[in-house]
This record gives C-alpha cells, sequence and structure tokens, in this order.
C-alpha cells in the first residue's frame, strides 16, 4: 500500500511540473515580445527627445543671432545723430545707412526657411556694407572722431560686430549638429514621421574682407564748397 501511495505521488509531482512548464512556455512568448514592444519605445522616445532637444538648441542659438542684430539696429539711429552733426558730413552715406536699416527691420523670418534666411542675411550685409563706408568716411572728419560720443557708439559697433559673427558661427554649429543627427540612421527614420526638417546655415558674406571704397578727395571738395 505504501509503494502505492509513493507512486501516486511520484505520479502527482510530474503532473504538477508538466503543468508549470507549459505555463512558462506560455508565458514566455509574450515576455519577449512585450520586453521587444519596451525596448522599441524606449529607442524612439529616446531618439525623439534628443532631436527635441537639439532642435531647441538651434531655436536658442537663433534667438541670439536676432538679438545682436536688433542691437545693432538700436545703435544706429544714435550714430546717425551724432554724424549729422558733423559740418558737410556726406548725405547719400546717412541716407544709405538709414534705408539699409529700415529694409533689415521689415523683414520677416521663418529661421526653418532657406529663403527667409537668405534675404535676411542679405539685409544685414547691406546695413554692414553701408556702416562700414559710414565709419571710413568719418575718418576725414578729425572733429567728428573726436568727439566722445561718436568714439564710445564706434566701440559699441565694433563689439556688436564681433558678437554677431560669434552668434552666427555659433548657430551654424548646432544647426550642423541638428542636422547631422535627423539625417542619421535610424533617427532619420523618426525625423520624417514626426516633421523634424533640416535647418539652413548662414554663408559667408560676399566681400566681407573688402574694405569699401571711399573718395576722401570727394568729400573734402564737397567740404570746400559748402
Amino acid at each position: 500500500g505504501s509503494r502505492l501511495l509513493h507512486f501516486w505521488l511520484i505520479v502527482y509531482k510530474i503532473r504538477a511540473i508538466s503543468k508549470q512548464e507549459v505555463v512558462m512556455k506560455n508565458w514566455k512568448i509574450p515576455a519577449i515580445i512585450g520586453g521587444v514592444v519596451l525596448l522599441l519605445i524606449m529607442i524612439v522616445a529616446g531618439s525623439y527627445n534628443g532631436m527635441v532637444a537639439s532642435r531647441e538648441s538651434v531655436n536658442t542659438a537663433w534667438s541670439k543671432v536676432e538679438s545682436q542684430y536688433q542691437r545693432r539696429s538700436d545703435l544706429i539711429p544714435n550714430l546717425v545723430n551724432t554724424v549729422k552733426g558733423a559740418a558737410n558730413f556726406e548725405q547719400e552715406t546717412l541716407t544709405k545707412v538709414v534705408e539699409a536699416r529700415a529694409k533689415a527691420t521689415q523683414i520677416k523670418v521663418d529661421a526653418n526657411n532657406p529663403d527667409d534666411i537668405a534675404k535676411f542675411q542679405q539685409a544685414q550685409s547691406e546695413v554692414s556694407s553701408s556702416l562700414s563706408r559710414l565709419l571710413a568716411v568719418a575718418e576725414n572728419y578729425p572733429q567728428l572722431k573726436a568727439t566722445e560720443n561718436f568714439k564710445d557708439l564706434q566701440s559699441q559697433l565694433e563689439g556688436t560686430e564681433n558678437r554677431i559673427t560669434v552668434a552666427r558661427n555659433d548657430f551654424n554649429d548646432v544647426a550642423k549638429s541638428y542636422n547631422t543627427k535627423i539625417k542619421s540612421f535610424p533617427t532619420n527614420l523618426l525625423a520624417g514621421m514626426f516633421g523634424f526638417k533640416e535647418r539652413p546655415y548662414f554663408e559667408s558674406d560676399a566681400g566681407v574682407n573688402k574694405a569699401p571704397s571711399v573718395d576722401f578727395n570727394a568729400a573734402n571738395s564737397t567740404k570746400q564748397e559748402n
């Protein structure tokens, strides 16, 4: 009798073990699938968040570019008013500065649009060119150059031009990093899905290293005639 009881205990244990194995097998496949899905979600979320952070870095860099150009724009009226006080200063030079500033401030820019960036850069380049000529012409007016207000404004403009260059270079760097990220596999698949688009760059200004042409003899003639 004891042997029979022992036999049935063994049978019971075998059946219990078999049932556990079946249950484990039934749960193994869903568990694997769930793990894979969770991993994919984590990868997608990480890539998406990375692209968002990178895009925000580009937006921040662009804001700094706009801020520096705005600072320069705010300095121009004071500079023009100061120069107006100089006897017989070239009116055409002043007019070009005022017109270039007005044109630049009217442009509305979508930093995602390459055409808008190109128009903005062209307008700002015209401001730079007109300011360079004004400062070059001012070399022919020692009394103007000697005034503290003019020297202070000239120094502020030079500092602002340097900050503009730094801000533009920083923007190009973060834009390049962002563009590389959204073009790299497999992030590029998600970028298209979620609407992350390539950002345009600032190009080098044509003739940026060329000094403005100024005819000081003509300027002197104008002073003498008046």
